[in-house]
C-alpha cells in the first residue's frame, strides 16, 4: 500500500472563516449583496487559507473548505452537511430540528429530512479540486462529509433502513471520487464523528458503507478517514456548546474503525492510543493541535503529545489538528499550523 511520508502534516479541512462572512450573508439576505457577492468572498478567502498553510509550512493542504460556509459558526444550519444535503437527490429543501447528541439533549440542528431514495448527483468536489489546485503550490487534499453522518443526522421519511440508506449514500459518494482522481486529485477525506454515539451492528454497517466509497481507487490515491468526537466551537457565540466533546461518551470503537480500508486514520491525540495494535499497514494522524484551546501551542507541546504514542512508527505518523479550525481567529489557526509544521522539525531529529 502507498503511505505518506513520516511526519506529514495535514489539515482536518476547514479553516478559519472571518467573522465579517455573517455580515455579507445578511446583506444577501436583505438584497443589499448578491449571492454571487457572497461567492466571490468565499473565493477570495480560499485564495487566502491556501496562502496561510502553505506559509506555514503545511504538506497537504486544502481550500479550507470556505465555499461550503456563509458564515463563521457551524450551524445552523451545519454546513458540513448541508452543503452536500442541498445536491442530493432524495433529500427535500426543508429542514427540521433535530438533537445533535445525547450530551446536548436540549441543543437543536436543523436536518434536512429523506423523502425518497438518493440519487445521483456532482458535489462539486471535482470543481473544488480544480479551483484549489490552480493557486495551490502544494499537494491538495478534498474533504467529504461520510455516509454514516449524513444519513444518520438527517430525517428519514423513506428507507427505515440506516445500512441501505448509507449504501446508496456511499455509491453517489464513490462516483464523485472518481471524477476527482479523473482530475488528478490523489488525497481524499471522509469524515466521520459519529461512530461513538452508534451501537457496534451501526458501526459495522458504516465501516461497509466508506469501504464501498473508496472500493476501486488507484493505489497512489492516498485516502484518508476523519473520526472525532466533536470538538466543536468553544465560547459564548457558539449556541452554549461550550468546552466539551458532543461525542465523547465513553464508548470508542477503534477495533471496527480499524477495519476501513484507507490508507490513513485522522484522530485527536489523546484518542490516538486506542488505536495501538489495531492499525495493521495504515498510518495515523495524531491529531495534536487542539482546535479547543484558544492558545496557539509550541512545537514542543505538540511534538510531546505525538511522542507519548511510542508504539507508533515515524513512517505511520502524520500529524494534524483534532477538528476543524474554523471557528478559530485566524492568527491562531495559523500559529497552531506553523506549530505543527516546527513539531515535524523537532521530531524528524
Amino acid at each position: 500500500m502507498t503511505t505518506y511520508q513520516k511526519y506529514t502534516t495535514t489539515v482536518v479541512g476547514s479553516y478559519s472563516v472571518p467573522r465579517w462572512y455573517e455580515s455579507l450573508e445578511k446583506q444577501v439576505e436583505n438584497g443589499i449583496l448578491s449571492k454571487a457577492d457572497m461567492a466571490d468572498a468565499q473565493f477570495r478567502a480560499t485564495q487566502a487559507a491556501i496562502l496561510d498553510q502553505e506559509l506555514a509550512g503545511i504538506d497537504i493542504i486544502t481550500g479550507g473548505e470556505m465555499h461550503r460556509r456563509t458564515n463563521n459558526r457551524h450551524a445552523p444550519p451545519n454546513a458540513m452537511l448541508n452543503y452536500f444535503w442541498e445536491k442530493i437527490p432524495g433529500f427535500s429543501k426543508e429542514t427540521r430540528p433535530k438533537p445533535i447528541t445525547p450530551k446536548d439533549p436540549n441543543v437543536f440542528h436543523p436536518a434536512a429530512v429523506c423523502t425518497g431514495p438518493i440519487g445521483d448527483s456532482d458535489l462539486g468536489l471535482a470543481d473544488e479540486f480544480k479551483t484549489v489546485s490552480k493557486y495551490a503550490k502544494k499537494d491538495v487534499k478534498i474533504t467529504m462529509t461520510g455516509p454514516h453522518m449524513l444519513a444518520k443526522v438527517a430525517h428519514d421519511e423513506y428507507y427505515g433502513d440506516i445500512s441501505r440508506f448509507m449504501q446508496d449514500l456511499a455509491k453517489v459518494i464513490h462516483r464523485n471520487f472518481k471524477q476527482l482522481e479523473a482530475e488528478g486529485c490523489r488525497h481524499i477525506q471522509i469524515d466521520e464523528p459519529l461512530f461513538a454515539i452508534s451501537d457496534d451492528k451501526e458501526v459495522q454497517a458504516a465501516v461497509d458503507a466508506l469501504n464501498l466509497a473508496i472500493e476501486g481507487l488507484k493505489e497512489d490515491t492516498l485516502t484518508q478517514v476523519h473520526v472525532c468526537q466533536g470538538n466543536y466551537a468553544v465560547g459564548a457565540d457558539y449556541d452554549g456548546q461550550i468546552g466539551h466533546r458532543y461525542f465523547d461518551t465513553g464508548r470508542y470503537p477503534a477495533e471496527l474503525i480499524s477495519n476501513i480500508n484507507c490508507h490513513a486514520l485522522l484522530v485527536e491525540h489523546d484518542f490516538a492510543s486506542e488505536y495501538e495494535g489495531l492499525l495493521g499497514n495504515k498510518q495515523l494522524a495524531v491529531g495534536a493541535a487542539d482546535v479547543q484551546d484558544l492558545n496557539i501551542e509550541s512545537a514542543e507541546v505538540i511534538a510531546q503529545r505525538v511522542r507519548e504514542h511510542k508504539w507508533l512508527a515515524p513512517e505511520q505518523t502524520l500529524i494534524t489538528s483534532s477538528c476543524g479550525l474554523n471557528h478559530l481567529p485566524r492568527h491562531i489557526a495559523f500559529g497552531k499550523l506553523h506549530a505543527m509544521v516546527l513539531a515535524k522539525q523537532i521530531l524528524a531529529n
